[in-house]
């Protein structure tokens, strides 16, 4: 709330009606109901997820202060309210065992061999030593138990220093301020803060040092985002002098129960006169950001501890399953059957076997009892002694080996340079720590277009005003030449700007503190910035100011103004409307609406104007009370007649609701910050009071006119006052790039904002001087009005003007219909009207963002009943964001168009190639915008999203006409007929012969909507890649959410799953990591399934010889580790290390992802031949020792001592065949594992005399290795068992290689020969592809269908659409005109013309 407010009470009849029936509406005790306990450990169970609210108890929170004259109230309260001590730590030491263990077992595998463990106790079945078998899951169990716990340990560090942070908090003993640590703040606790403090808990502002009541924050902390955020002091309390005493506050405050909505606050302050004040999130200062340009404030705690917004939001590294992962589950369950098949063949042929030697006792022995098993028992018990012989079938060191193998590509995709970004100084990152294979199988890329595709550096180009263009040639030029210099002068220049973690320390401060610094980088007594402690550094205020302000590079703040409109403007002058001579005729229609449009640029915004010499510092007014200021008393009276004459008349407002789904967002709504409860009776008609409080009487009527006739010789140039800024040297601190592009633009044409406080604005209007607003209200930009409006009482005419921005299809449909000026004047507003909509058609099709300016002239009646009905909105807690949007409707309609913008946005570097790239990489893209239609198709173009010979399919038609490539065009409204149940199926179907697909005028809503459609119904793997926060639901519903922490800070980031600063790192990211992580683990995982097979079926193929008798030929201990140890570490090594083809190679040839998307390196066929491959090798490995050393006397572990050694070199050979790039690191390991298993055998057998009687492995491998024969058996086992896989691979090679193979063959030739090799095979498929699409363009005639029903299109799929060329563009745009126009008459995309 803004200060002066409390000047409420004297408001007249209206506004007192309004309170005392909304007192009376709402005026009730608050009961024990009112406030639940809140469960704290279920919100630590949510995790604080963005995309979920934590259930809560209460409906509304109650908040007393820490005080003596609340100590029953607040004891009531206290029990409910959370300490602000924060804990993102998992375990404790009590809990760490048996909730980890308790976790772990959460994964079926790890249940599977606890079940074994518990199994192998039994003392029928029992097959090896209870110790042994209990080896593999202690150890895993352990591995990742440790990595859980070095996790754990580092975020309970950081926590500790959170929590011990200090700051001011006001102590009821001792009557002052007293330092004290975070975690010991609680609700209703006074918080005093300095310059550069972090705000540790959410609290309600009471006071700020500026004189204004405001209060300014950096978010960087919380959203990434650095421009400057001004919050006001609660009404009543931002006009005093002195710091609010605590101890006389008697106020109680009720707000909503905690939420993790950062722009939404609801309550009210009761006074102790149970008078009401509205709390939004205007009053709300959040937890982690930090004071800024403000000396101190002083403020409330409301939420605490995990309660607050920010900690509600930390969701953490976001966990999901890849597609491979889920494939990999499907084959352990084969493998489950397949253990299972083994063990019923088992225990058939022990039962078999048995019964054929029944009467013999030497193989049947008798119970101690005497008792014989019969033969079927036998087998049953056997059954479950083969499944724990058995059980290394099920690989149980995969998963571990899967995390360790993934935690090492990520560490490689963060070490590649290539995605390091000088000017943000960051690189990619790895937000999801388990999904990285995925990005080598994505099918479908839905990408936003401003911010994503484009720099978000918006640029001014035209304009037009009262029906006129303004094409600005000059300015046109000057980018075209500024715009290598620029990029050369931001590099050098700009780059501390764009990173965040350098931010704060570039920042000049404004106050005796240290600058501000990451929190993990000082130390506590820095972080509480206490300004006795520090000192501010020398020089700070000689930051060039260029590096200070976002938004602010000079590509984006000089404008060359258009001659034919800057000659128009300045021929304002006040001599101009002085009406000395009645011949002077009044000034033209033009001229009123050239002031109002610049005018409307200059205040329709929320930027914060900064002095020269201190980026960060404020302007205030105080100084510019001061100045000579040129009253136009003579031309008040012409204004305001003029001002009454444009005014629209009262007819009904056409209710057209914007652009979007129905009722989307409305709770996302921002709250409309109500700056001033101005009324028509509070006096402001009244004559102008003398003195600095009133800047437009501070000059006489003959300074003013000696001034006006200065500055009319001048051209309209009026000098800055002695001592003060130039308005060329202000520095703006803008929210987006769009309002300071206007404003610097407002700026060109010397209508300068000057000042900015909560109550009025300063406006420098050429030769008129400084013109100071009063600011009533101000309405933000949300999505679903799509548009921003303030509501201003004109210094000139004393009347209350709406000026009103958004985009044109939100402003068109609220323009009046009707003007009071007689048909002359309506006549002429419908001709401009029509003009504007031509301008805004062509700024569309030059790739411009446009916008429209607008604004309304309300009487005195019209505004004090329209503020009666706010004011029951804003003081409601209850449905407040609808309420005030109806308020809003009810504001922003009967409009006067002023005109309109065209701003550029330009593209990313390496756009275009990044998405030709992608493109051939067989990915189908599809661009959701908010944009207009003709800019979303030449970005579109632009970026190569689209290209000249592509059939551009319009609307909603489509076509039945053979080609190659074709392109969709969809519009929002379009959309919400496509995305209903009954025709979805023909949307896909339509999309799936697109190539590309782009989505203008879509919601945010829209966008997730989408996404989900396509993922859902086709089964396809999707990516989506934003960079705002209207991308966030598209960024979570995709498989992949990438974020881009571009100028529009950091929410897309903190909800991706990668994050990277530009669009053309995507393509790397995918064509090169995605392949190789996709390739890498695919064939480790085969590889895991592959060697336990192939080992674990030796042991089967013994129980032939055995009587199935579950007797094992090697040692426990040798079985165990032999997977567990000796061959855990090269597949782990290949998954982290293994290139199949070079990145430059990958990169060069796009074609090769398709391989990843068709799954080749994983499919089900490979799966079942590498059993099949398995279990031939086992057989070699089995029988050919067998045969070697049949009808000898060799023992068991002499036999199986051979069989174990060949096992090892087959399964560590077959992962060297299966290799496309061995390193010495690869070589090093693979001898490693040989020499360990050596070591261990010669080791074991040396010491282990009786250690498994009546035989044991004692002396058996220094035996083999003195044995030509055991090499012999070595050496000619692995032959025989690797000889059809080598062969195969050999011929694979030759004969019928595939893509893959033959990129890696480019690999090996000389750069020469390799450069035409690429040159070939890229060659006659470009050749095919152009012929092809010139086929198809000469075979299919263009035709046209105007649409009248939307749903006619999807169901009848017969209508054939016009193919639209890039070079013929604007031509076929003209000729779809009279369509396009029908089309909206349809309801579809606009209310009909008139």
């Amino acid at each position: 709330m803004q200060p002066g407010s409390h000047r409420i009470l004297d408001m007249t009849e209206p506004l007192q009606w309004a309170r005392y029936h909304w007192q009376r509406l709402i005026g009730r005790t608050n009961t024990d109901d009112d406030e639940r306990p809140y469960s704290y450990s279920s919100l630590l169970a949510c995790g604080g997820k963005s995309s979920q609210t934590p259930r809560l108890a209460g409906k509304h929170r109650v908040v007393v202060p820490h005080l003596q004259l609340f100590k029953e109230e607040y004891e009531k309260f206290s029990g409910t309210y959370v300490n602000n001590r924060i804990r993102t730590t998992k375990y404790t030491l009590l809990n760490f065992v048996p909730r980890n263990l308790f976790e772990q077992f959460h994964r079926v595998a790890n249940l599977y061999f606890l079940f074994l463990v518990v199994l192998n106790w039994v003392p029928l079945v029992e097959a090896f030593q209870k110790e042994i078998t209990m080896l593999p899951l202690v150890v895993v169990l352990t591995i990742i138990a440790i990595k859980d716990g070095l996790e754990d340990y580092r975020k309970y560090k950081i926590d500790k220093q959170i929590n011990n942070l200090v700051t001011k908090v006001y102590s009821r003993k001792e009557k002052k301020y007293v330092d004290r640590c975070w975690k010991d703040v609680t609700v209703g606790d006074f918080i005093h803060l300095s310059c550069n403090e972090v705000i540790p808990a959410d609290m309600v502002l009471l006071f700020s040092t500026d004189p204004d009541g405001i209060c300014h924050i950096e978010t960087s902390g919380l959203d990434g985002e650095s421009n400057l955020k001004q919050k006001q002091v609660v009404r009543r309390y931002a006009e005093q002098d002195s710091e609010v005493d605590p101890e006389k506050f008697s106020s109680r405050i009720e707000c909503e129960s905690p939420n993790n909505d950062l722009n939404r606050f609801r309550g009210f302050l009761e006074h102790s006169n149970k008078e009401r004040v509205g709390l939004s999130k205007e009053n709300l200062l959040l937890r982690g950001c930090t004071i800024r340009n403000t000396e101190a404030v002083m403020g409330i705690v409301v939420y605490a501890g995990h309660e607050t917004k920010a900690m509600l939001n930390n969701s953490g590294p976001r966990y999901k399953r890849s597609k491979l992962e889920r494939r990999a589950n499907t084959d352990v369950l084969w493998c489950v059957l397949l253990l299972v098949i083994m063990c019923v063949t088992g225990a058939l042929g022990h039962g078999i076997w048995l019964s054929r030697y029944e009467n013999i006792p030497f193989f049947n022995i008798p119970e101690p009892d005497g008792h014989t098993t019969s033969p079927v028992l036998a087998g049953f018990y056997m059954f479950w002694t083969m499944i724990i012989l058995l059980q290394v079938l099920i690989p149980i060191s995969l998963y571990v080996s899967i995390e360790i193998v993934k935690l090492g590509q990520i560490y490689f995709i963060q070490s590649d340079v290539d995605f390091y970004n000088e000017k943000m100084g960051s690189t990619v990152q790895c937000r999801a720590l388990n999904i990285t294979e995925d990005l080598g199988q994505i099918q479908y890329l839905f990408s936003d277009k401003t911010g994503t595709l484009t720099e978000n550096k918006m640029v001014f180009r035209r304009c037009s005003v009262a029906g006129f263009d303004y094409c600005h040639e000059e300015n046109a030029k000057r980018l075209e030449s500024y715009q290598e210099a620029a990029s050369e002068d931001e590099d050098s220049a700009g780059s501390p700007s764009g990173s965040l973690s350098n931010m704060a320390k570039s920042r000049a401060p404004s106050c005796r503190t240290v600058h501000g610094r990451p929190l993990g980088s000082v130390s506590s007594n820095h972080l509480t910035g206490s300004c006795f402690a520090l000192e501010s550094r020398e020089g700070a205020s000689e930051v060039p100011h260029s590096r200070q302000a976002a938004f602010s590079s000079p590509i984006e703040t000089d404008v060359v103004p258009d001659t034919r409109l800057l000659d128009k403007f300045s021929q304002i002058t006040p001599l101009l409307f002085t009406p000395t001579d009645e011949t002077v005729p009044d000034p033209p229609p033009e001229t009123l609406y050239i002031i109002d449009f610049f005018i409307a640029l200059a205040i329709c915004n929320t930027v914060v104007v900064s002095a020269p010499n201190q980026p960060r510092q404020k302007v205030g007014l105080s100084s510019l009370r001061g100045t000579p200021v040129k009253s136009l008393e003579e031309i008040k009276s012409l204004f305001q007649r003029l001002s009454v004459r444009r005014s629209s008349s009262p007819s009904p407002a056409r209710g057209k609701e914007p652009s979007g789904a129905p009722g989307a967002s409305v709770s996302r709504l921002a709250l409309f910050s109500r700056t001033k409860p101005a009324s028509p009776a509070e006096g402001e008609l009244s004559q102008p009071r003398g003195g600095p409080q009133d800047p437009d009487g501070a000059a006489g009527p003959a300074e003013a006119g000696k001034a006006a006739r200065d500055a009319g010789v001048a051209g309209g140039t009026a000098a800055p006052p002695p001592g003060q800024p130039s308005a060329s040297s202000l520095c703006y601190e803008a929210e987006s790039p769009d309002e300071a592009a206007l404003v610097h633009a407002a700026r060109a044409y010397r209508c300068s904002l000057r000042a900015r406080a909560p109550e009025q604005v300063v406006v420098d209007v050429a030769a008129l001087g400084p013109l100071t607003f009063r600011l009533l209200h101000t309405l933000p930009f949300d999505a679903v009005r799509r548009r921003m409006s303030v509501v201003v009482r004109h210094p000139l005419s004393k009347q209350v003007v709406v000026y009103t921005k958004g985009a044109d299809s939100a402003i068109m449909e609220l323009l009046s219909v009707a003007s009071p000026g007689g048909p002359g004047l309506e006549k002429q507003q419908m001709m401009i009207r029509e003009r504007t909509r031509k301008h805004l058609d062509d700024y569309a099709r030059r790739g411009l963002r446009t916008l429209c300016v607008a604004k309304r002239v309300m009487s005195d009646t019209e505004y004090a009943e329209w503020l009666r009905n706010h004011f029951l909105a804003e003081t409601s807690i209850d449905n407040r964001e609808e309420l005030l949007l109806e308020s809003a409707m009810r504001l922003e309609n009967k409009l006067t168009l002023l005109g309109a913008t065209g701003i550029e946005d330009r593209l990313q570097e390496g756009v275009p190639e990044a998405i030709e790239a992608l493109h051939k990489a067989g990915i189908k893209i599809w661009m959701l915008t908010g944009d207009k239609q003709e800019t979303a198709v030449n970005i579109a173009y632009a970026c190569k999203l689209l290209e000249p010979n592509d059939k551009l399919f319009i609307l909603n038609t489509e076509s039945k006409g053979p080609g190659l490539r074709a392109a969709l065009v969809i519009t929002g409204k379009t959309l919400e007929f496509a995305l209903q149940e009954s025709l979805q199926k023909q949307f896909l179907e339509l999309t799936a012969r697109c190539q590309a697909v782009v989505c203008c005028r879509a919601t945010p809503l829209q966008k997730s909507e989408v996404v989900k459609l396509v993922r859902s119904r086709l089964r396809v793997m999707t990516l989506a890649i934003g960079d705002g926060a209207n991308d966030v639901s598209m960024i979570q519903v995709a498989d992949i959410g990438i974020g881009i922490s571009g100028q529009e800070g950091m929410q897309a980031v903190m909800a991706s799953d990668f994050a990277v600063s530009q669009f053309r790192h995507l393509s790397k990211l995918l064509l090169v990591h995605g392949h190789w992580c996709y390739t890498r683990l695919s064939n480790m995982i085969l590889y895991f399934f592959y060697k336990n097979v192939a080992y674990v079926n030796l042991l089967f193929w013994y129980q032939f010889f055995c009587g199935f008798s579950g007797t094992s030929m090697t040692d426990y201990w040798v079985l165990i580790f032999f997977n567990l140890l000796f061959t855990s570490a090269p597949p782990v090594i290949y998954g982290v290390l293994e290139k199949d083809v070079s990145a430059e190679t990958l990169m060069q040839l796009p074609d090769l992802y398709r391989s990843g998307q068709r799954s080749e390196a994983y499919l089900p066929l490979t799966f079942w031949v590498t059993l099949l491959d398995a279990f031939y090798q086992s057989l070699a490995c089995f029988f050919v020792p067998y045969y070697t050393y049949q009808g000898s006397d060799i023992d068991i572990f002499t036999f199986g001592n051979p069989l174990n050694t060949a096992a090892l070199f087959i399964i560590l050979l077959h992962l060297v065949i299966e290799s496309k790039s061995l390193t010495w690191i690869h070589m090093l390991v693979i001898t490693g594992s040989i020499l360990c298993y050596f070591s261990f055998a010669l080791a074991f057998g040396a010491v282990c005399v009786t250690c498994n009687p009546p035989s044991n492995p004692y002396w058996v491998m220094q035996e083999h290795l003195v044995d030509p024969v055991f090499y012999l058996v070595c050496v000619l086992t692995a032959c025989v068992a690797l000889l059809p896989r080598f062969i195969y691979r050999v011929l694979q090679g030759s004969l019928f290689p595939s893509p893959i193979l033959r990129a890696k063959h480019l690999d090996r030739l000389p750069a020469e020969e390799r450069t035409e090799a690429l040159k070939k095979w890229r060659g006659p498929g470009q050749m095919g592809q152009l012929a092809s699409k010139h086929a198809d363009h000469s075979a299919v005639e263009s035709e046209r269908i105007s649409v009248s029903d939307p749903s006619a299109v999807f169901a009848v799929m017969s209508a054939t659409a016009c193919a639209v060329e890039k070079g013929t563009l604007p031509v076929c745009e003209t000729a779809l005109g009279s369509d396009f126009s029908e089309t909206k008459a349809s309801g579809m995309a606009g209310p009909s013309k008139d």
